[in-house]
């Protein structure tokens, strides 16, 4: 049996690994991404690399806001939006929570709502600088959320949702934050990856009122009962059906290859699913080079020792 605390290394590890073994394959198209058998933290010689001058390994603007957000939630021992909210800028201005300082991979909606807060916008309305945004940067950090939660679900629903305001407020964001964050609860629980991501869907359809915008998005974009089909792009809802189609993945290494094999939103695509990949099958089945060779632990592993001290 796989313990809490093996699942919880391995979500931890599983995000910032699957993001780093992504980044040098963003924005290649799913034809001309290496065979399976070849995807590694450094691609095949003659492979055009997206940063040819990031060192293999090093995570990006995912792994980056993962943390922050993770730092935060220890230190304010709940969500609170000023303190991510600054902490974000941090990462965006100083190069906090980044391998070597150094902010290689910003998206567009993030750096206009961060400038927003910069300009001295409030945390909940910078997510709404593009009112109909609907990329996945929230997605994609919000995994330490749901290692760290010790509240109801619907407390857990709340904070996926509060965190997304940031800077990618609609609904649709938030809603998939919430989905993704609950599947993550199960499989933290034990649950299988369906049967966990069908108990999630169950779970909001208890949590959202009936007619609410919540309940709408769910059911009519998300529209969870829908075969996973994704075509690697940065929308938010083809990131969380990447995540579902890769899960079905036998192990970590081949569900974060796989995500990257769909093309083009590599680094994110491959945070998403790794996180969760992680968890189902903890630590000891990732990979040991990618472990030993994976950029910033020293960055990283003082966050997850204090994340395990509240967590289990």
């Amino acid at each position: 049996m796989i313990s809490r605390e093996e699942r919880i290394r391995g979500g931890f590890w599983g995000l910032l690994i699957g993001d780093a073994l992504g980044v040098p394959y963003e924005f290649t198209a799913a034809h001309d991404i290496p065979p399976l058998e070849e995807i590694d933290f450094e691609p095949p010689t003659g492979f055009n690399k997206a940063y040819p001058y990031v060192p293999a390994g090093t995570w990006s603007d995912d792994g980056a806001q993962a943390l922050a957000l993770l730092d935060s939630l220890l230190t304010c021992r709940k969500l609170d939006l000023d303190d991510f909210a600054k902490r974000l800028l941090a990462w965006y201005e100083r190069g906090e929570y980044a391998v070597d300082y150094h902010v290689f991979d910003v998206g567009i909606q993030t750096g206009e709502a961060l400038n927003a807060v910069r300009s001295g916008t409030a945390p909940t309305q910078s997510g709404w600088v593009r009112p109909e945004g609907k990329g996945n940067g929230a997605l994609m950090r919000v995994l330490p959320l749901a290692l760290w939660h010790r509240g109801t679900d619907e407390e857990l629903v709340e904070d996926a949702h509060r965190q997304s305001l940031v800077t990618h407020a609609h609904p649709t964001n938030q809603v998939c934050c919430a989905l993704y964050c609950v599947w993550a609860r199960r499989l933290l629980s034990g649950m299988d990856v369906n049967a966990g991501y069908l108990d999630a869907v169950r779970t909001l359809r208890e949590i959202y009122p009936q007619g609410s915008v919540y309940s709408a998005e769910l059911e009519w974009t998300i529209r969870p009962e829908d075969g996973p089909v994704a075509d690697g792009s940065g929308y938010v809802v083809d990131s969380l059906r990447a995540a579902l189609l890769t899960l079905q993945q036998p192990d970590y290494e081949q569900v974060v290859k796989s995500a990257v094999a769909i093309g083009r939103d590599t680094d994110t695509n491959a945070a998403i699913a790794g996180g969760l990949a992680g968890i189902r099958d903890g630590v000891s089945m990732i990979p040991e080079k990618w472990l030993r060779d994976l950029r910033g632990k020293e960055i990283a592993e003082p966050l997850l020792t204090k994340l395990l001290m509240v967590a289990l």
